[in-house]
């Protein structure tokens, strides 16, 4: 069935990382060097999929076709939903970086997530933790504030140890100084994926821990599952495989790789999938209409972005 790759040790190699962060998010490598510590780090290729937005995406790109000719660089994007009390994130790949709908879509999120970012640090403020949203702005380099920029000026201050100790003692969800994130449904992150010419992929399901959810939210357009991923066992993995199966759906994997000191998920690299696999999103891409005649702008000239993106798997085989 396409897709549905196994990545057990001597039978597929992992040479692309599918989940990375940049600076244009909550990670701390700019778009540029992550394509050089994927690159070092022996990978053929990665997809830069920062929280909602693709600030990083064209920058990315076009270093790694300046200086990694054969580097295949995937364009995508991590949206940030929810169910009920659940957080589900949605992979897209190979997006259009310029579609306007999902442009728009997301600068209404930045601007509710500053909102939220405001209201995290005043109660931090409230309880005796003494950092300021210059500072946390400062951390995030000009690229969207999250929490673990807040964890970051918490960890400056001394109040915490690491990224995950905020999270758990002070801004993780039902923790003092949560405030509830802007609501946004995993079915209108879909379509936005879909009308940005992209293939929609439920993230590290074993993270919303609830398989019934996970199984409704493969039929609101999902095309597949991540299901290789640093926190799930070895059981989450053979249920995400039937899961797959059963559904037709690709497979996917990567490292949710952030760059940071304590990275407690995983390293570049340590998840991720085969020529194959991504030979499968790659032809489950070239199927969306909306790829058709998408152009942009790029070093002066007119060119057809989706057709370079497309054609980096075509340069070398992916067989």
């Amino acid at each position: 069935m396409q897709g549905i790759e196994s990545l057990v040790e001597g039978e597929q190699k992992i040479v692309l990382d599918l989940h990375v962060h940049s600076t244009a998010s909550d990670g701390l490598l700019t778009p540029p060097e992550l394509v050089e510590e994927a690159v070092a780090a022996g990978l053929e290729g990665m997809a830069l999929t920062d929280h909602d937005t693709v600030a990083g995406v064209e920058a990315a790109w076009a270093y790694a076709r300046a200086r990694h000719s054969s580097f295949w660089f995937i364009p995508g994007i991590e949206m940030n939903t929810d169910v009920g009390p659940h957080e589900v994130h949605v992979l897209g790949y190979f997006i259009d970086p310029r579609y306007e709908p999902l442009l728009n879509r997301l600068e209404e999120i930045r601007q509710a997530r500053f909102q939220r970012n405001l209201k995290m640090v005043a109660k931090l403020n409230a309880m005796g933790y003494k950092i300021s949203v210059e500072r946390v702005s400062e951390l995030a380099q000009g690229g969207l504030i999250g929490r673990p920029h807040i964890a970051q000026a918490l960890m400056e201050k001394g109040y915490v140890f690491s990224i995950r100790e905020a999270f758990e003692k002070l801004i993780g969800q039902g923790k003092p100084a949560y405030v509830p994130r802007y609501k946004f449904l995993p079915e209108e992150a879909v379509q936005l994926i879909k009308g940005a010419g992209g293939v929609p992929v439920l993230a590290h399901p074993g993270l919303i821990q609830n398989d019934d959810l996970v199984e409704r939210l493969l039929t609101l357009g999902m095309e597949g599952i991540e299901v290789y991923y640093p926190e799930h066992s070895e059981k989450d993995i053979e249920r995400y495989l039937e899961m797959a199966r059963k559904g037709g759906l690709l497979i996917t994997g990567g490292s949710d790789y952030h760059g940071t000191p304590e990275e407690y998920r995983g390293k570049l690299g340590c998840c991720g999938v085969s020529r194959s696999a991504a030979k499968s999103i790659k032809e489950k891409a070239l199927k969306s209409k909306t790829n058709e005649n998408m152009e942009i702008e790029v070093d002066d000239k007119k060119e057809s972005y989706q057709k370079q993106r497309i054609d980096q798997f075509n340069t070398r085989s992916l067989e």
